[in-house]
């Protein structure tokens, strides 16, 4: 299962016009409906704010929106504890529904599709870790990737 961040789904949809790849559209709509992309409802909430379309087309295909449980709640914790993130002093790196979403992926035991890019040479401070840094922690281990490279990982065709 993949759970799809707000930044993949918006790049996907920023980059592929639905009007221009649509066999792309009804491929991911089948993943969409076989369950195997879902999306956490905090970064749902981040498509509705920033790609109202997307977020529309999305609904329309009922994809599964994974809730906030407890259990989310306190890894995303523990995982802003690991970055030496105190309060709202998230800095340049993550950011509050990030560890939601990260936390999301790792209660599913899900792979995370994300279009933030990757740090080649990672911070001294943890503040300011992106997406791709986080997963990667030992005490995370959440696989990630972007939305191409689950498309190419796919070998799915689009003609």
């Amino acid at each position: 299962m993949q759970v799809l961040d707000a930044s993949s789904a918006i790049h996907a949809w920023d980059n592929y016009p639905i009007d221009q790849f649509p066999p792309l559209w009804d491929w991911l709509a089948q993943r969409i409906a076989g369950g195997e992309v879902t999306i956490p409802v905090v970064a749902l909430g981040e498509v509705v704010d920033k790609s109202p379309a997307c977020a529309t087309w999305l609904k329309a295909r009922r994809i599964s929106v994974l809730p906030m449980t407890e259990e989310i709640l306190m890894d995303a914790l523990r995982i802003k504890s690991l970055l030496d993130i105190e309060g709202d002093a998230y800095g340049s790196g993550v950011g509050e529904n990030d560890l939601f979403i990260i936390a999301t992926a790792r209660a599913y035991g899900a792979e995370l599709l994300t279009d933030e890019a990757p740090q080649p040479s990672l911070p001294i401070d943890h503040r300011r870790y992106k997406i791709p840094a986080v997963c990667g922690l030992s005490e995370v281990q959440v696989p990630c990737l972007s939305f191409i490279a689950y498309l190419k990982r796919s070998k799915a065709v689009f003609a």
